[in-house]
């Protein structure tokens, strides 16, 4: 059985502005990562995110960026090393002006380890989506507390 997964919500912002705070470290940072983000969604790039909840900062490698549509990123599955999964982000313009984001991720072992990684990450996007949501539209940081 393959273990990936898409969630997805709709925030009430314009494609643009929901697109800059995912690619914006300073943005980014806002909301889900919460001890920093460094570097800039680019192509090719390799930048780091960094979580207070969790320990250790992660490197992230940017495979594809198309503004205001698409995403493409890998990390280090936890608990699996040398496995990396991909992480895609579409960002749709709905006719309401609102955006509705999907988070799709794929390639973990199939292996206890791995389900249990792949649920993770899904409550993971899941959360990121909604304190993105809580950001942008009300200046709310649901992250802050909610870990620990």
């Amino acid at each position: 059985m393959e273990l990936k997964f898409t969630v997805g919500g709709r925030i009430a912002k314009p494609v643009a502005e929901v697109f800059e705070a995912v690619v914006n470290p300073d943005r980014l940072s806002k909301f889900f990562t919460t001890g920093g983000a460094k570097g800039r969604l680019v192509a090719g790039a390799e930048v780091t995110w960094d979580f207070h909840d969790f320990p250790g900062a992660f490197p992230v490698l940017v495979q594809e960026v198309v503004p205001n549509e698409r995403i493409v990123l890998q990390w280090e599955a936890e608990g699996e090393p040398r496995i990396w999964t991909t992480v895609t982000m579409t960002f749709q313009p709905l006719e309401d002006g609102r955006t509705l984001v999907r988070i799709s991720e794929y390639g973990w072992p199939d292996s206890e380890a791995g389900l249990k990684s792949c649920l993770g990450n899904c409550e993971g996007w899941t959360g990121m989506i909604c304190a993105m949501k809580a950001w942008l539209e009300h200046g709310i940081n649901l992250r802050e507390g909610f870990y620990k």
